[in-house]
């Protein structure tokens, strides 16, 4: 099911963050949503954010650096990962004492920065630019050795642009991992003018894509791994889905239709062209970068220019269509498919995603820079996506990315439901609890 709304208005290291695990935000406990007796209290201005009736906001951390994924432990610790190390520590541990939500002491290890980190049984795994590591945790789920982290995985590509390396894990011990294309459109000269396709994109064959490696194997090279899925120019946000057993990611899609094709495009179908998708990837999918792009406004596949296309052009009769639309250049940075009980039921088993915010929407302003909600049901789209939380980037039309005062990144949920955001201007960890009506 294809879904899209367009708005006049659009409204990295790691970090750890321990919580309380008796501090239900917004709950009485596990499973009654809407008490209002808990110790953690959202901001008096709900952390600056717009929120849906019901929920409010807390900074849980800020000014830790440029925080890009995170993840939470069972025992309310979260790892927040930043895309270069702060004061030479890539991985910071941060707690929370008093159990009132917010941050009061913090120790730090780790070298390395980049995007990826994610925990899975008695694991917390991370990765570079480069490498995936895999550090052990103890019974109280700290690191076991910090300093001497496992690698999974080395030598993957890394050419200064989409080089995050975004993971997911499944529940067979596989971990999957994006390889963004180092290339906007596969062109014979990457965003030059009128610069013709590569048929076939000699891209496809080590990037542009997710690859699956064991997660539980050290010391895997790029050639251990399996090309999972191919023709996605880049996944920075991906999620397994625990209802249909299956991954699900957010692709960037590509950029410049005007300035690369000026006789084909003009500003505005540039600014709207094309659409950010989440895939329902099956594995030995085809999802056509950079051959075809989605146009959300005729809901059809079209012939990108760089390959004869004309913007009338359809094609891609092979490739597998998006399950949800958005709208173009957004940056969608983060999904979560939210299990927890702490939110209306509504929310359960939807898809959160956390848009970074545009750069190449000009002449508009540039959009995205906050949280939406697809709501799900039986692991399908069951409802038009909605602006769950806004306001990251401050009051004023964004002109450049440069004016965000925020943008979210990450997404986590905690124990008690509660619903983690990362933002990579400032370094803000937002927690959103639900209080009720």
């Amino acid at each position: 099911m294809l879904m899209y709304k367009m708005s006049k208005v659009f409204m990295s290291a790691a970090i750890i963050i321990a919580g309380i695990n008796t501090a239900y935000a917004g709950t009485g406990g596990p499973g009654k949503p809407g008490a209002t007796d808990s110790p953690v209290k959202p901001d008096a201005d709900n952390a600056g954010l717009k929120l849906p009736a019901g929920f409010g906001a807390l900074k849980a951390a800020d000014g830790i650096g440029h925080s890009r994924h995170i993840t939470v432990t069972a025992s309310g610790d979260i790892y927040v990962k930043l895309d270069r190390p702060k004061e030479g520590k890539g991985i910071l541990l941060l707690k929370d004492t008093n159990g009132d939500g917010k941050v009061d002491k913090q120790t730090g290890f780790g070298t390395y920065g980049g995007t990826g980190i994610i925990i899975k049984g008695n694991y917390l795994y991370a990765s570079s630019n480069t490498e995936v590591f895999r550090y052990k945790l103890d019974a109280k789920q700290q690191t076991v050795d910090p300093e001497h982290p496992e690698k999974i995985v080395t030598g993957l590509i890394d050419r200064h642009q989409h080089e995050s390396k975004s993971l997911a894990l499944d529940n067979e011990g596989n971990i999957y991992v994006n390889i963004g294309a180092f290339s906007n459109s596969c062109q014979e000269k990457d965003r030059t003018k009128g610069s013709m396709g590569m048929k076939p994109c000699p891209v496809l064959d080590s990037a542009g894509g997710i690859w699956q490696f064991k997660a539980d194997k050290a010391g895997q090279t790029y050639g251990d791994g399996v090309r999972y899925a191919t023709g996605l120019r880049n996944v920075v946000g991906l999620d397994w889905n625990q209802q249909l057993n299956q991954l699900f990611v957010m692709q960037h899609g590509r950029d410049q239709l005007h300035d690369l094709f000026p006789d084909l495009y003009d500003e505005k179908q540039s600014a709207d062209l094309p659409a950010e998708c989440m895939y329902a990837i099956k594995k030995g999918a085809d999802y056509g970068w950079p051959y075809i792009y989605y146009d959300p406004e005729q809901h059809k596949k079209m012939l990108a220019p760089e390959y004869g296309g004309d913007g009338k052009k359809t094609a891609g009769e092979g490739v597998e269509d998006p399950v949800v639309a958005f709208p173009a250049h957004m940056g969608p940075n983060g999904l979560l498919f939210y299990t927890g009980t702490q939110f209306p039921e509504k929310y359960r088993n939807g898809a959160f995603i956390a848009f970074h915010g545009s750069w190449n929407r000009s002449p508009e302003d540039q959009a995205g820079y906050f949280v939406v909600f697809v709501p799900f049901k039986d692991g399908k789209p069951s409802g038009k996506w909605e602006v769950f939380a806004d306001g990251f980037a401050g009051p004023a039309p964004v002109k450049s990315p440069g004016q965000a005062q925020h943008r979210p990144c990450g997404l986590a949920q905690g124990p008690d439901g509660s619903l983690y955001i990362s933002d990579d201007v400032k370094g803000t960890i937002y927690r959103i609890v639900y209080k009720g009506k």
